[in-house]
């Protein structure tokens, strides 16, 4: 995620799923785009359930364990889980469990929460596995809800565990508790407890969205994402890149607006496939697959992806640009870009340029002003568009660290529109479904800057044979396109 304490430029939002290595837990989440990726540890939305002979004692300790260290959030969730599993080795299918587990809290923590409190209370030995439980009375106040209780309720409500499943990991006085809470009735919950938002994000999307379309984004939000891939058209076509997954098992199927798009029904581990070694694949949520397209770089121009963090939308841009004119991938953070250079050499890239800037008013930055046709800000953004892969976002945000963002995300805007040339092309873009990170960054530039003007996103994707419903400036939902959530604006300069 992008947090307020990163630097400006970092392209990691909790974001979407085209900066990170196949098959390896995300380093946290985005700060911007903390994309998923189907991964042997990760496993999210793939951890199975144990079949009917029930589920083990320790396998139910290690998802109490993760959970516990998720919740702290001191890490993105992606970042903690990774160093969870580097300390305690586990087979893949035990990764995948324990992942899902930990995430399915963290998807639905405030109704589990809810669930939990109406159960009895239990003493703090209640929470250290082998010890036997002992039922206290109910303080007058809140009480803490232990991991152990948040996974219990959510093998049991969310993922739909059976009794007989559970009862072989259970310590003495759980199964009771179980039952205790199965017979409570239903509790009426909040709004933001029907959302799983907490208080202050609801607070800014309500005036916006009646609690219908507040629901429905919430479920969306709050259920696991598919796997989905981009072609790279430099060395594949993605009629091949169907047929050859399919010949290992894979099942693709094109997604419904990106040309390039694949969408997997399962998470397999591709790092080792040889569609991923060739580069004739990478992992990128559709949705952000769109954002190349909006800007829509030709062959031989000047081109800047301002933000370009590990640079999974530098990829798509250059294979647009067919490996030609110069793509130039700023970021303040050198081992960001780092990564760059091994995916732009795996994606048979030769125009790829990354440059380490100080900041927004870099002195490389400064001498490209007026020449550049055409730029890409991918704005650091809370990444709260990316629930559906980073989950903890929606509780390392806060009020605070969205509007220290909104400071960023305007100075980073006007920076990079000095680049361009007259007549060229900037798209604004973040993973945030909050207006103050979106239309208001791009009303109030547009308020001070007379020679731009907004393009229709629609009418610019509509040109490249895209029909999507998705309005002028390009806002995609979770609910209405089975994307993550994003945000877009095209600005051309006209003197």
């Amino acid at each position: 995620m992008t947090t307020p304490s990163k630097p400006p430029f970092k392209n990691r939002s909790g974001s979407t799923n085209d900066d990170r290595k196949p098959g390896k837990p995300r380093g946290a989440g985005g700060g911007q785009r903390r994309p998923e990726s189907p991964g042997k540890n990760a496993g999210h939305g793939a951890g199975e359930v144990p079949a009917a002979e029930g589920l083990a004692a320790d396998l139910l300790n290690a998802a109490v364990a993760a959970t516990a260290q998720l919740l702290t959030f001191v890490l993105p969730a992606d970042a903690a889980l990774s160093a969870f599993f580097r300390a305690r080795k586990s087979g893949a299918k035990d990764r995948a469990f324990i992942a899902e587990t930990a995430y399915a809290v963290l998807r639905r923590k405030r109704l589990l929460e809810r669930l939990a409190a109406c159960g009895p209370n239990l003493e703090p030995a209640f929470l250290a596995p082998g010890s036997t439980p002992k039922r206290g009375p109910k303080p007058a106040g809140p009480r803490r809800i232990s991991p152990r209780e948040l996974v219990l309720l959510s093998l049991s409500r969310v993922r739909g565990m059976s009794q007989r499943q559970l009862e072989g990991a259970l310590l003495p006085g759980e199964a009771e508790w179980l039952a205790d809470i199965r017979r409570q009735p239903e509790p009426e919950l909040t709004l933001a407890e029907q959302l799983d938002f907490p208080d202050w994000l609801v607070e800014r999307l309500a005036p916006r969205m009646p609690p219908e379309e507040l629901l429905a984004l919430a479920r969306a939000l709050n259920t696991p994402a598919p796997l989905d891939l981009r072609v790279n058209t430099l060395k594949a076509e993605r009629d091949g890149v169907i047929q050859r997954l399919a010949a290992d098992g894979i099942v693709a199927t094109p997604c419904p607006y990106s040309p390039l798009g694949l969408r997997l029904k399962t998470k397999p581990y591709l790092q080792k496939h040889p569609a991923y070694l060739d580069g004739s694949i990478e992992v990128q949520d559709e949705g952000s697959q769109l954002l190349g397209f909006l800007l829509a770089p030709k062959r031989s121009e000047m081109v800047v992806d301002f933000c370009a963090g590990a640079g999974g939308k530098t990829l798509i841009l250059g294979a647009l640009m067919r490996s030609t004119g110069r793509l130039y991938a700023f970021d303040v953070s050198d081992k960001r870009l780092a990564k760059l250079k091994p995916r732009a050499a795996r994606a048979g890239l030769s125009n790829v340029h990354p440059a380490c800037l100080s900041g927004e008013n870099d002195t490389r930055v400064k001498r490209l002003q007026g020449k550049v046709d055409r730029v890409l800000v991918d704005a650091p953004c809370s990444g709260l568009g990316t629930l559906r892969r980073n989950p903890d976002l929606k509780w390392r945000q806060s009020p605070q660290s969205v509007d220290e963002l909104t400071v960023k995300q305007a100075a980073i805007l006007a920076a990079a529109a000095k680049l361009l040339r007259p007549g060229g092309r900037l798209v604004y873009a973040t993973c945030s479904i909050l207006a103050e990170e979106n239309e208001a960054i791009v009303d109030a530039f547009l308020a001070d800057h007379a020679e731009f003007h907004r393009l229709s996103a629609r009418e610019v994707l509509a040109a490249q044979g895209i029909v999507i419903d998705c309005g002028e400036d390009m806002r995609l939902s979770p609910q209405k396109h089975a994307t993550d959530a994003f945000y877009a604006a095209v600005l051309e300069r006209t003197k």
